[in-house]
C-alpha cells in the first residue's frame, strides 16, 4: 500500500530510475507501467504515433553551431531547414563536445534541465540537449558542456526527434580543439583526444576504438608514433607530437 491508499501493481519491461513523491511518479520513459494508478506506454510506441502522424519527420538531423548559438533541424530528404532555435553551450573552461553523435535517451527530468533532456552519446561524458530553469542564459556560452534550450522550444524539439536521430555540434575557435592544444596524457578525455585517435588509425599506429578516451591501446601508438618519428618516448601528446600528426588550430 502506497501513500494516499493507492495500490499499485507495476509491470516493468525494461531498467529505468523510478521517483514516487506523495502521489506522482516521476519516470524516464522507455519504463512502462500496468496497474490502477495509471498506464505509461514505451517511448516506441508514441515514436511509431509520431511518426505515422508526421510522416515528413522520418529523416531529421540536426545540426548546432557552438558560435552562432543556433540549432537547426534539416529534413535530409527535401535538405530544407524546417527548425530553428537558439541555444546556449558550454562555457570556455566546460565546453560543448564537438563531433557526429545521436539521441540515445529522451526523458522529463524537471529541474536544471527543464522540461525534456536527450542524450548524446558522447563517449567521454553525460552531455544531452535540454531545457532549463535559466532562461536568461540561451545564446550564451554558459552551460556545462550540454545544450540548453528554451523549455518550449525543448519541447517542440523533443515531439519530432526519435532515438538514433544523428546530431553533429561544430564551431568554436579551434574545432575539436575548443580553445587550444592541451597536453594530453592517458586518461585524457575529449574530441581533441578523438581527433588524435583518427590521426593515428589513418595512420596505421592505433586500432583501438575512436571513442575519444585515452587508454591502453592509445598508449602504445603513441609510444610506436613517437620512436618511428624520432621524438622523446612518453605517453604526453605534446604539440611537437600535433606536428608531427600533421593536426594544427583552425584560425
Amino acid at each position: 500500500m502506497f501513500k494516499g491508499g493507492y495500490n499499485i501493481i507495476l509491470a516493468i519491461f525494461c531498467l529505468l530510475t523510478v521517483i514516487i513523491v506523495g502521489n506522482k511518479i516521476t519516470y524516464i520513459i522507455g519504463l512502462k507501467f500496468i496497474g490502477d494508478y495509471q498506464v505509461y506506454h514505451q517511448y516506441e510506441e508514441w515514436e511509431r504515433k509520431q511518426l505515422r502522424d508526421n510522416p515528413d519527420y522520418d529523416n531529421l538531423w540536426i545540426l548546432i553551431n557552438i558560435d552562432s548559438k543556433q540549432l537547426k533541424v534539416i529534413d535530409l530528404d527535401t535538405k530544407e531547414i524546417i527548425k530553428k532555435y537558439t541555444v546556449a553551450t558550454g562555457k570556455d573552461d566546460t565546453p560543448t563536445p564537438i563531433g557526429d553523435f545521436k539521441i540515445v535517451q529522451k526523458a522529463q527530468w524537471g529541474g536544471s534541465f527543464g522540461s525534456r533532456w536527450m542524450k548524446l552519446n558522447v563517449p567521454w561524458g553525460n552531455y544531452g540537449i535540454h531545457g532549463t530553469n535559466k532562461p536568461n542564459s540561451i545564446g550564451r556560452s554558459a552551460s556545462h558542456g550540454c545544450v540548453r534550450m528554451r523549455n518550449k522550444d525543448i519541447e517542440d524539439l523533443y515531439s519530432i526527434v526519435k532515438y538514433n536521430t544523428p546530431v553533429t555540434i561544430e564551431g568554436g575557435p579551434h574545432g575539436a580543439f575548443n580553445y587550444g592544444f592541451r597536453v594530453l596524457n592517458p586518461g585524457d578525455k575529449g574530441a581533441d583526444v578523438q581527433e588524435v585517435q583518427k590521426r593515428l588509425k589513418i595512420k596505421d599506429y592505433y586500432n583501438g576504438n575512436i571513442d575519444g578516451v585515452y587508454g591502453e591501446a592509445m598508449k602504445s601508438a603513441v609510444i610506436n608514433f613517437k620512436k618511428k618519428n624520432e621524438l622523446a618516448l612518453n605517453h604526453s601528446i605534446d604539440y611537437e607530437m600535433y606536428e608531427k600528426l600533421g593536426i594544427t588550430l583552425m584560425e
